[in-house]
Protein backbone atom coordinates (compact mmCIF):
# COMPACT_ATOMS: atom_id res chain seq x y z
CA UNK A 1 0.00 0.00 0.00
CA UNK A 2 1.49 3.01 -1.11
CA UNK A 3 0.58 5.60 1.98
CA UNK A 4 1.62 8.52 0.34
CA UNK A 5 -0.84 8.24 -1.99
CA UNK A 6 -4.15 7.58 0.28
CA UNK A 7 -2.97 10.72 2.56
CA UNK A 8 -2.94 12.89 -0.79
CA UNK A 9 -6.19 11.52 -1.60
CA UNK A 10 -7.49 11.78 1.75
CA UNK A 11 -5.88 15.82 1.67
CA UNK A 12 -8.06 15.92 -1.30
CA UNK A 13 -11.04 15.24 0.11
CA UNK A 14 -10.82 16.91 3.16
CA UNK A 15 -10.18 19.84 0.86
CA UNK A 16 -13.87 19.30 -0.49
CA UNK A 17 -15.72 18.37 2.35
CA UNK A 18 -14.13 21.56 3.63
CA UNK A 19 -15.81 23.59 0.89
CA UNK A 20 -18.77 21.79 0.59
CA UNK A 21 -19.58 22.86 4.55
CA UNK A 22 -18.22 26.79 4.26
CA UNK A 23 -20.18 26.51 1.02
CA UNK A 24 -23.63 25.39 2.32
CA UNK A 25 -23.24 27.18 5.45
CA UNK A 26 -24.01 30.43 3.69
CA UNK A 27 -27.28 28.58 2.35
CA UNK A 28 -28.60 27.13 5.15
CA UNK A 29 -31.61 28.79 6.44
CA UNK A 30 -30.94 28.11 10.55
CA UNK A 31 -28.90 29.78 12.29
CA UNK A 32 -28.07 26.94 14.40
CA UNK A 33 -27.50 24.75 11.53
CA UNK A 34 -25.03 27.17 9.84
CA UNK A 35 -23.03 27.13 13.50
CA UNK A 36 -22.96 23.50 12.71
CA UNK A 37 -21.63 23.88 8.98
CA UNK A 38 -18.84 26.67 9.99
CA UNK A 39 -17.76 24.80 13.54
CA UNK A 40 -17.26 21.44 10.53
CA UNK A 41 -15.26 23.49 8.10
CA UNK A 42 -13.19 24.26 11.10
CA UNK A 43 -12.72 20.98 12.15
CA UNK A 44 -12.17 19.65 8.54
CA UNK A 45 -9.35 22.09 8.14
CA UNK A 46 -7.95 20.43 11.53
CA UNK A 47 -8.13 17.34 9.53
CA UNK A 48 -6.28 18.87 6.69
CA UNK A 49 -3.60 20.19 8.93
CA UNK A 50 -3.37 16.68 10.55
CA UNK A 51 -2.90 15.05 7.54
CA UNK A 52 -0.40 17.65 5.84
CA UNK A 53 1.69 16.82 8.78
CA UNK A 54 1.73 12.99 7.98
CA UNK A 55 2.91 13.63 4.66
CA UNK A 56 5.36 16.17 6.35
CA UNK A 57 6.21 13.63 8.31
CA UNK A 58 6.84 10.50 5.19
CA UNK A 59 9.48 13.78 4.22
CA UNK A 60 11.02 13.35 6.94
CA UNK A 61 10.49 17.06 7.56
CA UNK A 62 8.81 16.53 10.57
CA UNK A 63 10.27 16.78 14.03
CA UNK A 64 8.01 14.08 15.32
CA UNK A 65 5.16 11.61 13.62
CA UNK A 66 2.38 12.49 15.16
CA UNK A 67 -0.13 9.75 16.12
CA UNK A 68 -3.64 11.57 16.04
CA UNK A 69 -4.09 11.29 19.40
CA UNK A 70 -5.51 15.16 19.67
CA UNK A 71 -8.12 13.93 17.12
CA UNK A 72 -10.06 11.66 19.70
CA UNK A 73 -9.95 14.63 21.67
CA UNK A 74 -11.72 16.94 19.52
CA UNK A 75 -15.47 18.88 21.40
CA UNK A 76 -17.13 19.66 17.82
CA UNK A 77 -19.85 17.18 19.23
CA UNK A 78 -20.14 18.35 22.63
CA UNK A 79 -22.46 19.90 20.47
CA UNK A 80 -24.31 16.78 19.56
CA UNK A 81 -25.38 17.73 23.39
CA UNK A 82 -26.87 20.54 21.78
CA UNK A 83 -28.70 18.55 19.07
CA UNK A 84 -30.88 17.09 21.75
CA UNK A 85 -32.11 20.22 22.85
CA UNK A 86 -33.02 21.86 19.56
CA UNK A 87 -36.29 22.85 20.22
CA UNK A 88 -39.52 22.02 17.92
CA UNK A 89 -39.24 25.57 16.13
CA UNK A 90 -35.70 24.98 15.55
CA UNK A 91 -36.39 21.81 13.88
CA UNK A 92 -39.28 22.62 11.75
CA UNK A 93 -37.31 25.78 10.16
CA UNK A 94 -34.57 23.48 9.03
CA UNK A 95 -37.19 21.68 7.11
CA UNK A 96 -35.97 23.62 3.48
CA UNK A 97 -32.06 22.05 4.57
CA UNK A 98 -33.01 18.61 4.56
CA UNK A 99 -31.22 17.56 1.50
CA UNK A 100 -28.33 19.65 2.57
CA UNK A 101 -28.17 17.72 5.95
CA UNK A 102 -28.50 14.36 4.32
CA UNK A 103 -25.49 15.39 1.68
CA UNK A 104 -23.08 16.33 4.68
CA UNK A 105 -23.68 12.42 6.35
CA UNK A 106 -22.52 10.92 3.23
CA UNK A 107 -19.92 12.93 2.86
CA UNK A 108 -18.95 11.94 6.45
CA UNK A 109 -20.11 8.63 5.85
CA UNK A 110 -17.50 8.16 3.09
CA UNK A 111 -14.92 9.89 4.38
CA UNK A 112 -15.22 7.30 7.58
CA UNK A 113 -15.34 4.45 5.20
CA UNK A 114 -12.55 5.89 3.51
CA UNK A 115 -10.12 5.97 6.40
CA UNK A 116 -11.37 2.51 7.74
CA UNK A 117 -10.71 0.93 4.66
CA UNK A 118 -7.19 2.38 4.47
CA UNK A 119 -6.65 1.64 7.97
CA UNK A 120 -7.26 -2.29 7.67
CA UNK A 121 -4.37 -2.35 4.85
CA UNK A 122 -1.89 0.37 6.87
CA UNK A 123 0.43 -0.96 9.96
CA UNK A 124 1.88 1.06 12.73
CA UNK A 125 1.64 4.30 12.99
CA UNK A 126 -0.02 5.09 9.93
CA UNK A 127 -2.90 2.79 10.97
CA UNK A 128 -3.06 4.53 14.26
CA UNK A 129 -3.56 7.96 12.66
CA UNK A 130 -5.88 6.60 9.72
CA UNK A 131 -7.78 4.81 12.85
CA UNK A 132 -8.46 8.17 14.83
CA UNK A 133 -9.42 10.02 11.29
CA UNK A 134 -12.32 7.50 10.75
CA UNK A 135 -13.43 7.74 14.24
CA UNK A 136 -13.55 11.61 14.18
CA UNK A 137 -15.29 10.81 10.73
CA UNK A 138 -17.81 8.43 13.00
CA UNK A 139 -18.71 10.96 15.35
CA UNK A 140 -19.61 13.62 12.56
CA UNK A 141 -21.63 11.03 10.37
CA UNK A 142 -23.54 10.35 13.50
CA UNK A 143 -24.11 13.97 14.46
CA UNK A 144 -25.67 14.80 11.00
CA UNK A 145 -27.49 11.34 10.93
CA UNK A 146 -29.33 12.27 13.69
CA UNK A 147 -30.36 16.11 13.34
CA UNK A 148 -31.33 15.01 9.32
CA UNK A 149 -33.30 12.29 10.78
CA UNK A 150 -35.32 14.52 13.34
CA UNK A 151 -35.68 17.26 11.14
CA UNK A 152 -36.98 15.04 8.10
CA UNK A 153 -39.41 13.08 10.88
CA UNK A 154 -40.96 16.68 11.60
CA UNK A 155 -41.01 17.13 7.56
CA UNK A 156 -43.19 13.61 7.23
CA UNK A 157 -45.59 14.24 9.93
CA UNK A 158 -46.40 18.24 8.75
CA UNK A 159 -49.80 18.33 6.94
CA UNK A 160 -49.58 18.73 3.60
CA UNK A 161 -48.77 22.00 2.08
CA UNK A 162 -46.45 22.42 5.26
Amino acid sequence: MNVRKIYGYALSRERQGKEFFQTNAGRLSHAAAVAIFRRLAEEEDRHIQFIEGLLRALDGTASERDSGSELGQVDLFAQRAGLEVLDQAVIESMIPDVAILRTAYLIERDFAEFYELAAERAEGEDQTALSALARWERGHERLFKDLHDRVFQEYAEMPWGG
